[in-house]
């Protein structure tokens, strides 16, 4: 007798769906930038109406969606489809039974339970299903129990039993429960690549024709790496660079014999999940929910003086050779004889001329250059780096047809003997065509610097115009390089020096200056010997200001009467004004005393009258005080007189003043 070990077997073979195969896609093309994406082309050759395949890890899916393209000359597309994120969720939720009913036979009645079945063994019973349960059977000859399903099912005739083991053959009497039972069978298949999703696309057209499929997803950011060699001869201004590509396939797939385009750039990129199932939510009544709100969400210098010259015009192509030794590398390439590269508007891409082959998850380093480049050595002063020595720099530049990628550089010194050796590491910035670069790689301390840095301020030109005094104040600030250099060699020493906004940089001339990130670059020339060299760089600030002469300060305006920076004109009226000033302080010294007098009387009067409210009524005492109070009087009287006059003085002495202000300008 046959035993029921699978669950197909209830199902029927026939009971399956089947569907016309569909036709896997080639990778052919992969373009990888600088930015982490990836393009990846593949083709398919087709006659007529077709269906492709193409299996994509699933947290590509939503890049796929968003960037998928189908070139197709002589048809056009069909659609796409594939499973949904979480198809089995879904499947089993319109399902009379849940996943893990399919573990067993036993399990998938036990959850159908009511459902009619037929079943064929030693007789034939036809029945609904009441209940599914589990014995220990004892074995013959001292054998261990077994398991059996005793399964009992409502008929005709009453409640039968059978054991599931023993049945031969076991059917669903429901059709359309037997198709339901198969396509979940089939979409536990599909679905058993969880990390993975295949994607059906259908073509439409006519005759035989090659359709290519593309799209752009998330990737591993390649590098780029560099040697630089310094010649024997510090004069000598050439150096030999080599570049390499350092990339990852992360795909989920292998490259075999691709296409390979390495892209420097960075592009605008945008990830969406539109892979999500997303439902609009609503509030409910009678709670009032609010809304949630979803808020959107060295480099190169230029001249000091003037703008550079543009660039030369970028050519459509050029060959670079490639190394003509190469190191070791994880996975390494044979080495291309010719590499392709073009400059674009926005990016520098390198193709490959040979096909390329990397295994998922493999590294792979190809050589992108190997040229003599313009580099001469220099010593560069970055006080924030190291306060008293320069660093040993390269000063590259890229006199090339396309522009090279930012990374890292390993800087070797080669010898007079030709012998090699290393000298220590610098950084790339992405580099255009003409620019230049400054790479520190080591310190040099065969030079030796002492900053200091001072502030002076003083007036400068001045005119008074409608009696108002227009001057100029001029802010310094003075940093003083001491340097001693090499004892034995010249150098060109390369200092950066703060550029302070709103200030001009008057020495030394601007002329040659760079200005990079908020800096200066001034270059000094190093002569050789013990002798220590001192350089200034001043930076200059004017500030325009207004002075009222008709109310200046008399020590302000005696500042600026004695400015030597102003015109002789301008100090004679100035020294005029302080004259009549003089002359007002003159006349307002007795009118001074006598308010003085006047405020002592006044004070004196109070003292007395509130005396005389306490003393008795026609006594000495109170005549005494009346007296008092009667001589005050007249003496009021008096400096009132006298200040009126002395007000006079002050009025004419203001009043000269103010004409002379007044003609001046």
């Amino acid at each position: 007798m046959r035993h029921l070990l699978t669950v197909i077997a209830l199902v029927g073979v026939w009971a399956l769906p089947t569907f016309a195969s569909a036709q896997d896609l080639i990778l052919k093309r992969v373009m990888l930038s600088s930015g982490g994406l990836g393009y990846f082309e593949y083709e398919a050759s087709v006659d007529g109406e077709a269906k492709l395949k193409l299996t994509v890890p699933l947290d590509q899916v939503d890049d796929v969606l968003k960037s998928l393209v189908v070139y197709d000359d002589k048809g056009n597309v069909g659609g796409l489809s594939l499973p949904g994120r979480d198809p089995l969720k879904q499947l089993f939720k319109d399902l009379p039974f849940d996943q893990a009913a399919l573990d067993s036979p036993a399990a998938l009645l036990s959850a159908l339970k009511g459902t009619e079945i037929s079943v064929r063994g030693s007789r034939v019973i036809t029945g609904r299903i009441v209940a599914v349960d589990e014995d220990n059977v004892p074995g013959a000859d001292n054998r261990p129990a077994a398991k059996r399903t005793r399964v009992t099912l409502m008929t005709d005739g009453g409640l039968q039993q059978f054991i599931l083991e023993d049945a031969e053959n076991l059917q669903f009497v429901d059709p359309a429960l037997r198709d339901r039972l198969g396509q979940a069978l089939l979409d536990i298949q599909a679905n058993r690549a969880k990390d993975a999703r295949t994607l059906d696309l259908s073509v439409r057209g006519e005759g035989t024709r090659t359709v290519r499929v593309a799209y752009i997803v998330a990737v591993p950011v390649w590098k780029t790496s560099y040697r630089l060699t310094l010649p024997p001869d510090a004069g000598t201004p050439r150096v030999a660079v080599q570049g390499w590509a350092t990339l990852e396939n992360m795909s989920g797939r292998d490259w075999k014999d691709v296409e390979l385009t390495l892209a420097s750039g960075r592009p605008v990129a945008f990830h969406q999940a539109l892979y999500e199932a997303y439902y609009a939510h609503r509030p409910e009544i009678p709670v009032e929910v609010a809304g949630r709100l979803m808020p959107s969400v060295d480099h190169g210098g230029v001249a000091a003086e003037a703008a550079p010259a543009p660039p030369p015009a970028a050519v459509p192509g050029m060959r670079l050779q490639a190394p003509k030794a190469m190191t070791a590398a994880p996975a390494m390439a044979a080495a291309a004889d010719q590499l392709e590269a073009n400059e674009a508007a926005t990016q520098v891409t390198f193709k490959f001329p040979r096909p390329v082959s990397v295994a998922n998850g493999r590294t792979l380093s190809i050589p992108i250059l190997d040229r003599e480049m313009t580099g001469q050595r220099i010593a560069l002063y970055q006080p924030e780096t190291a306060a008293r020595n320069p660093l040993a720099a390269v000063r590259l530049t890229n006199e090339g047809e396309t522009g090279l990628p930012p990374g890292i550089l390993t800087i070797y010194q080669r010898g007079k003997s030709n012998e090699i050796t290393y000298v220590g590491d610098a950084r790339l910035s992405a580099m255009p065509i003409g620019e230049t670069r400054l790479l520190p790689y080591a310190l040099d301390e065969k030079i030796t610097i002492e900053r200091e840095a001072g502030q002076s301020e003083r007036v400068a030109s001045g005119s008074i115009v409608n009696g108002i005094l227009r001057y100029a104040r001029i802010g310094r600030q003075t940093t003083t390089y001491r340097i001693r250099g090499p004892a034995r060699e010249t150098r060109d020493l390369i200092v950066t020096e703060r550029r302070l906004p709103g200030w001009t940089l008057v020495k030394p001339e601007a002329k040659g200056v760079e200005i990079s990130e908020g800096n200066y670059r001034l270059l000094f020339k190093l002569a050789g010997g013990e002798q220590t060299q001192v350089f200034d760089v001043v930076q200059e600030r004017t500030q325009e200001q207004d002075l009222r002469l008709i109310d200046g300060a008399a020590d302000q305006i005696k500042v600026f009467a004695s400015a030597q920076d102003f015109d002789a004109k301008t100090r004679e009226a100035l020294t005029k004004i302080l004259q009549l000033q003089q002359a007002v302080a003159e006349a307002q010294r007795p009118l001074g005393q006598i308010e003085a007098q006047q405020q002592q009387l006044v004070q004196e009067q109070a003292r007395i009258r509130a005396n005389l409210a306490s003393v008795p009524a026609n006594s000495d005492l109170q005549r005494r005080y009346l007296s008092m109070l009667d001589k005050q009087e007249n003496d009021l009287d008096g400096l009132a007189k006298q200040r009126a006059e002395a007000q006079k003085a002050v009025d004419a002495a203001r009043d000269a003043l103010r004409a002379y202000v007044g003609k001046l300008g």
